[in-house]
């Protein structure tokens, strides 16, 4: 089958063909169909985009923050205006189920808005008090050009993210989405073209990341960086960006622990646990994939998850891993664990068969050593451990090498609360509290650093200058 479209790069407000000619291929993988092309990057692609966000960008720094803030909302509109097409191009390379792409489109307009508030109440900076006869005082200016580079699992919820805090505080951004995902980014782009951004101030050029990703770290232009993806592209990308000094936000994902203890609401932690399997399919670098349960109701409760699981729908509940290798990666580690209390492959017969779903899974009392219980495996595979105190249950989720989350269920506030300050996660939500746009994000040690969300993120776009001057 051939594929049904071409989707250029988006560089100064115009479609662009790729430099090279070439094209590279997606896939459906709910049936395992070829999907669209997309626009083949490179470095003459990416030149393009950052010599076009350079020429871009001062103008759209010099608006002031209302002007920004009108304009991000008028994006806003126009995500929520067009919401069925971005969910549409998003199932079609994702294989997402409609509330998903629900929740996750819905974020990625709420970004634009949140931003375009902030940064009227909180983008200025403050006066410093030095006395008579002298005004002292703080900006928040861009950095210019930011290279974005997002991953494959959430696409435009994750472009969303860091954009909409770059562009609120004046940079101009050139973004390099998954070559598995890159279609609702390119129309987002063209959606914020329509709705009165600047040309050249969002720019998208596709490809794969050591061709466009690699040549968007590596231009002299860019000044800044934002990455969400793997530890070991990470470390690369650090390793760029220090030798040519800039800043750069990394999120790479986690191991996350979801602690329940006996005097917990078991039946909200158990729907908890249980949407750490479904949701996305576990392709959420957030998800609670480690089960810490107090060996009084551990069996209980594992259970109670394993029978919640086993009633899960393929393509109803949740969708398919998005792509072949990460299929075959889960597929390969569920085939090297034995013993799984459900689960523990893919589908042989019915519609699911032909797509890349692999079965909800859970391994029950697990060794914490085992190579299923310290990898992220980015997939609906959900390990269980017990504890018998509190200190073995922070122990046991502290003892990996990431910290990106971490969810503690108890009946005790005080206990979640301590527990909560002690785990070396970058964010904890002690029995469901919310985890929302408001609320910084990001990593502890493996898991990254800087912080997207919140009014954090929008400062992490943003040089802090001193002006002092005597009167």
């Amino acid at each position: 089958m051939t594929a049904t479209a071409r989707h250029r790069h988006w560089i100064d407000g115009l479609d662009a063909p790729p430099d090279s000619g070439a094209w590279l291929p997606t896939l459906d993988p709910v049936t395992r169909e070829p999907g669209d092309e997309i626009a083949a990057g490179g470095a003459a692609d990416v030149d393009r985009a950052v010599t076009a966000a350079e020429r871009a960008r001062r103008g759209w720094a010099g608006r002031s923050p209302a002007g920004r803030a009108a304009v991000l909302h008028r994006i806003a509109d126009a995500m929520e205006g067009d919401a069925e097409t971005l969910m549409r191009l998003e199932r079609e390379c994702t294989g997402k189920v409609p509330a998903q792409l629900r929740l996750e489109v819905d974020m990625s307009a709420q970004y634009f808005r949140y931003y375009a508030g902030v940064v009227r109440a909180a983008g200025q900076g403050q006066v410093i008090e030095q006395g008579a006869g002298t005004h002292t005082y703080t900006r928040h200016e861009p950095y210019g050009v930011v290279g974005v580079i997002t991953p494959w699992n959430l696409p435009l919820n994750q472009a969303c993210r860091a954009l909409a805090p770059a562009l609120a505080m004046g940079n101009a951004v050139v973004a390099k989405p998954s070559e598995f995902t890159s279609v609702s980014t390119l129309h987002l782009a063209r959606l914020a073209s329509r709705a009165g951004l600047p040309d050249g101030v969002l720019n998208v050029v596709t490809g794969t990341g050591p061709q466009a990703g690699a040549a968007l770290a590596a231009h002299p232009g860019v000044r800044r960086l934002a990455f969400t993806g793997s530890v070991a592209t990470g470390r690369r990308l650090a390793a760029v960006a220090a030798g040519r000094l800039i800043p750069l936000t990394l999120e790479l994902g986690g191991k996350s622990p979801l602690l329940v203890f006996a005097d917990a609401d078991l039946d909200r932690a158990v729907a908890a646990a249980v949407t750490a399997l479904a949701a996305n399919a576990g392709q959420i670098c957030s998800a609670t994939a480690r089960l810490l349960v107090e060996e009084s109701v551990h069996d209980e409760v594992v259970d109670r998850v394993v029978a919640a699981a086993e009633k899960l729908q393929p393509g109803v509940d949740f969708g398919p891993l998005i792509t072949e290798a990460q299929y075959g990666k889960v597929l390969g580690l569920l085939a090297d664990t034995p013993g799984a209390a459900t689960g523990g492959g893919p589908y042989t017969e019915g519609p699911a068969a032909r797509g890349l779903y692999v079965r909800p899974t859970v391994y029950a009392r697990v060794d914490p050593g085992a190579r299923i219980a310290r990898e992220e495996v980015f997939g609906p595979v959900l390990v269980t451990m017990p504890f018998r105190d509190e200190a073995e249950a922070l122990a046991l989720a502290n003892d990996t090498e990431y910290g990106l989350v971490a969810a503690v269920w108890s009946g005790d506030l005080g206990r979640g609360l301590r527990l909560a300050e002690r785990i070396d996660a970058g964010q904890v939500a002690v029995n469901g509290g919310p985890l929302t746009v408001e609320t910084p994000f990001g990593g502890y040690k493996g898991s990254g650093y800087g912080r997207e969300k919140g009014l954090a993120a929008l400062h992490e776009y943003a040089q802090l200058k001193t002006v002092s001057a005597n009167l």
